[in-house]
């Protein structure tokens, strides 16, 4: 009877220490969650880490209309919850540039977890050395002055992309849109085109012939238009992206509606007058 229950003891063990690592494997945490864990509020390059709320991800992502087309770039992308969202929620390709290395991998690992890793990339590094020039979006949760160095680097991006930041804004660059969740404040940019200078109008008929001269201030615009030697303001003018637009009185006092796609230093659009539409090109003179 010893021998019998001294066998049954090392029969035990042995299935013991046989699956012992597969259990452990079970319970322990994935790889790296014991290795780094940040905290809200600990220190960064020239930031403080708190993240943004869910409701408000989505709400900047809504507001910058974000799509399956997009490239989405996060700049400071902390723990990767931005690129992750932007991909899950809207199909999106997406980039995080994270400059704290331990940051970074935890975000690497989220991406994984999340089952995005064919969508979103997270590069470790600075955000004033990295290359986004190619994004469609961009999306931020950064410091003021951090913002005002960054506006010279997205007004030069192509016009169209949309900048999206929680919290804090670009200065005396107005944001196109404000949105408000769980008390957070969201703020949302369209790159404008460059249209200051003057231009020369012509309906393709040649009926009609104008001179405009514009002032602009990121997308807020001014200026005149010159009919047959007659100068007046233009009204309700503005930028979109490449979008163009203004309203004018013409000689025979009908209200005019102009409508134009920019391309450098040419724009084609159409003039309404009474529901009737003729097509007219424009040129920097």
């Amino acid at each position: 009877m010893m021998r019998l229950r001294l066998f049954a003891t090392l029969l035990v063990a042995s299935f013991a220490s046989l699956f012992a690592p597969l259990l452990a494997a079970q319970t322990s945490p994935q790889l790296g969650d014991d290795i780094y864990k940040p905290s809200v509020g600990q220190s960064g390059k020239d930031v403080v880490w708190v993240p943004t709320p869910d409701a408000l991800v989505t709400r900047m992502l809504q507001a910058a209309k974000v799509t399956d087309k997009d490239l989405v770039y996060d700049l400071g992308a902390g723990d990767g919850k931005i690129p992750i969202a932007a991909a899950k929620q809207y199909g999106a390709t997406a980039v995080g540039i994270e400059f704290n290395p331990d940051m970074a991998a935890l975000a690497k690992r989220n991406v994984e977890r999340a089952g995005v890793a064919n969508k979103v990339t997270i590069i470790p590094g600075d955000i004033f050395k990295e290359d986004f020039s190619k994004a469609t979006v961009v999306t931020m949760y950064l410091l003021p002055d951090l913002n005002l160095k960054l506006r010279p680097t997205l007004l030069k991006m192509k016009p169209g992309t949309r900048v999206t930041s929680h919290q804090f804004t670009m200065g005396e660059w107005e944001p196109d849109e404000t949105h408000q969740i769980e008390s957070r404040d969201a703020y949302l940019w369209i790159i404008p085109t460059e249209v200051a200078g003057r231009w020369t109008l012509r309906e393709d008929r040649g009926a009609w012939q104008g001179e405009i001269n514009l002032s602009q201030r990121f997308q807020r615009i001014g200026g005149t238009l010159t009919i047959k030697g007659r100068m007046q303001p233009l009204l309700g003018a503005y930028v979109n992206g490449n979008d163009f637009g203004f309203t004018f009185v013409d000689p025979d006092q009908g209200l005019r509606n102009f409508r134009a796609t920019v391309n450098g230093k040419t724009m084609t659009g159409s003039l309404r007058f009474q529901g009737y539409l003729s097509a007219v090109t424009g040129e920097r003179m």
